[in-house]
């Protein structure tokens, strides 16, 4: 099962629109990035999702969510990540956000420390 089976199967799901691929490369370029290419099918499918108490980033209007808003943000706030990652989810207790590269590996870091790594995939991640 791909993730976006995998998230539309989900009881506990809600998401909004998907995203055009024109929509997610212009993101992408903002960030100077690429995204996973199970972050790009869920954007596809979904915008942005809340799955299994997880509030995902995505592309939308809601600039708390929107992956674009919330990377630019937390890049300042922490200096020492990476330009290749971006932001998933902010977690919202004590300050954690939530991280994904290109590869999909899925990072956590809190404000001003180092991050560490969590998970293989989105997929995994869903299931925490």
């Amino acid at each position: 099962m791909n993730i976006v089976e995998k998230i539309a199967s989900i009881e506990d799901m809600s998401s909004c629109v998907g995203a055009s691929d024109e929509q997610i490369m212009e993101a992408e370029k903002a960030l100077g990035l690429k995204f996973s290419d199970d972050y790009s099918a869920c954007l596809r499918a979904f915008g942005l999702a809340a799955v299994n108490g997880h509030e995902l980033t995505g592309l939308g209007k809601t600039s708390y969510l929107n992956v674009v808003d919330v990377t630019e943000t937390e890049r300042k706030n922490n200096t020492q990540i990476s330009g290749n990652l971006y932001v998933i989810e902010k977690t919202n207790i004590d300050g954690i956000i939530v991280w994904q590269d290109m590869s999909g590996i899925i990072y956590t870091a809190e404000p001003g420390c180092n991050i560490k790594k969590v998970c293989d995939s989105l997929s995994e991640y869903i299931d925490l």
